[in-house]
């Protein structure tokens, strides 16, 4: 509730219920409710800091009749609030609405020197100096109107439900929705400078196999008339490593970048989404629990049209943090995937070394050997340190994409009339119903929002879709990864045999981790791919039809439901 101001806080002090009754004195003579237990509820509101019309209403006293008495009691006409009352945009502009919410006062109109002020307390000797001084007019016409509608005027003019936070304006919304989009686009670059990366990590490792052959060549062989080909092979092998380190470095710095991949929680509008911005970046927030927003929501039929345009308005919000949330997941993973393509070069590299360095006798090629066994190792090194950092990416996004599932769409909401209709099932199918005479178009400017709304949980719906399937390539990447160290060591295994115990326990260390990654990858990819089946969204074809908007509004067709259509 806002702090009363200065002059009310004076009233309740100075005043006793007999002053206060005569201001209400019209409800005794009128028989809305005796003089006593008129007094009963002004003491009772002024011992509990109440506002005396608040407390009124409270009591079930019609709204209409509080109105008129104060304006008996002040000689001024009343004012009421109405969604077409609309405020000159450029006077609240200008003004504080949070100040005009504490002072309990607006301006309808100013200008040439004379305003309109709708006020609860006119007789407030600080109120005209604070209008004049504030609107710079000599002249002011005061209506009166209750606190609760003055507050609801105001709130309404800066497009907020009662009692929501500023930034829960449409335009504030408009603003979050933006900056979320411009985050989801970085991670769009960064996972295509990932992917780039693990391009150039394959022509990293096509040029150090041309190496390696040419080092393997030269050592078999010597010098002879293969010499040719073998520099023919090193140049290309540098080349490759060279063009291959100038993909994946600038991709590695990128990816060196620090973020925390948050679970979505969406509240249905009762919280609302705040963006901060800072030199560091852009920090989003979520403000407290709105009073009374979960049950105006859960009243969603009675709402007027806009109400739940800003309802929807903050759905829109939250679908778009769960996009920029499973954005995150996805560039994790990417991380991982990258990660695990490096791995495989490593082991590779050092099941390669361990060959040579045990196939032939010690020699100077022997440093060689040592250096690409050590080389193999910085390889599963660095992959690791990029593996680690992604893995949780999907396992958080796992557990968002099943929370996701259980949560009620909109369509829960604006048709709750449906859920008792035993056809639901068969009419869920059907919806929007339209008759044969009618032609498709939009519900005006609320259907507009909805419809928005349906299209930002479809994409959403296929984010999902997007996340599982990164989801199921990333193990995939596993079960490759895994397959590699199981051959490796299978293979040294079944070459060498089993003559030395260090090695050997090694070569089966090797064969165990690999058989560990493939089972991992196979928990991964395995319900993916269930998850993948479920969505509506993997088949070609697919034309989502919607009003021509570059057409004027009133040349659009219009169709009418209602629940007989049903």
């Amino acid at each position: 509730m806002l702090p009363l101001s200065p002059f009310l806080l004076g009233v309740m002090t100075a005043s006793n219920s007999t002053n206060m009754c005569n201001k209400y004195v019209r409800l005794v003579n009128r028989g809305i409710v005796a003089r006593d237990t008129l007094e009963r509820f002004i003491d009772e509101a002024l011992g509990s800091g109440v506002r005396v019309e608040d407390f009124l209403l409270s009591q079930g006293i019609p709204k209409y009749e509080l109105l008129l008495c104060l304006a008996e009691h002040y000689r001024l006409p009343f004012v009421e609030f109405d969604e077409s009352l609309v405020v000159s945009l450029q006077i609240m502009r200008s003004m504080d609405g949070e100040r005009l919410k504490r002072a309990l006062w607006l301006p309808l109109s100013a200008g040439h020197g004379r305003a309109e002020v709708v006020a609860s307390y006119p007789d407030d000797p600080l109120l005209l100096d604070d209008v004049k001084s504030t609107l710079q007019v000599s002249t002011v016409d005061f209506r009166i109107g209750l606190p609760s509608d003055i507050v609801r005027i105001i709130e309404h003019n800066q497009d907020l439900n009662p009692h929501f936070p500023p930034v829960a304006a449409r335009t504030q919304l408009a603003k979050v929705r933006t900056l979320l989009a411009g985050q989801r686009s970085q991670f769009a670059c960064l996972r295509t400078a990932l992917a780039r990366g693990r391009t150039g990590l394959a022509f990293l490792r096509t040029g150090l196999s041309f190496i390696t052959i040419t080092m393997v060549l030269a050592r078999i062989f010597g010098a002879g008339y293969l010499s040719i080909i073998e520099a023919v092979l090193l140049v290309a092998g540098i080349a490759g490593v060279a063009d291959g380190l100038v993909w994946y470095l600038p991709a590695r710095r990128a990816a060196q970048r620090t973020f925390l991949c948050d679970e979505p929680m969406p509240t249905g509008g009762t919280t609302v989404l705040d963006a901060r911005i800072r030199e560091t970046g852009t920090l989003f927030l979520r403000t407290p629990e709105v009073p009374g927003a979960a049950d105006m929501r859960r009243r969603w039929q009675t709402l007027s049209p806009v109400m739940r345009r800003r309802f929807l308005a903050s759905d829109r919000t939250d679908l778009a943090e769960e996009r920029n949330a499973l954005a995150c997941f996805r560039t994790s993973m990417a991380k991982a995937r990258t990660g695990l393509s490096f791995m495989r070069t490593g082991v590779a590299f050092i099941g390669l070394g361990i060959a040579l360095l045990r196939q032939f006798p010690a020699s100077p090629w022997t440093i060689a050997d040592a250096a690409i066994i050590l080389l193999g190792t910085v390889m599963l090194g660095e992959g690791l340190f990029w593996y680690a950092a992604g893995r949780q990416g999907g396992v958080k996004g796992d557990r968002a994409i099943r929370a996701a599932e259980n949560r009620s769409t909109i369509w829960n909401e604006a048709f709750t009339f449906l859920k008792s209709s035993p056809a639901f099932s068969v009419l869920r199918a059907m919806l929007p119903p339209v008759k044969g005479i009618q032609t498709p178009g939009v519900w005006a400017t609320t259907g507009l929002a909805l419809e928005r709304t349906l299209l930002a949980e479809r994409r959403n719906l296929m984010a999902r879709l997007r996340t599982v399937m990164a989801r199921s390539r990333t193990g995939l990447a596993f079960i490759r990864t895994g397959l590699s160290m199981a051959g490796v060591g299978l293979g040294l295994l079944v070459y060498f045999g089993a003559a030395s115990f260090v090695w050997t326990a090694a070569e089966c260390f090797m064969i165990a981790v690999g058989a560990l990654f493939i089972t991992d990858g196979f928990v991964w990819h395995i319900p993916a791919e269930r998850e993948r089946a479920k969505f509506p969204y993997c088949f070609g074809g697919m034309e989502i039809a919607d009003a021509d908007y570059g057409r004027t509004a009133r040349t659009w067709s219009k169709v009418e439901f209602s629940h007989d259509d049903i």
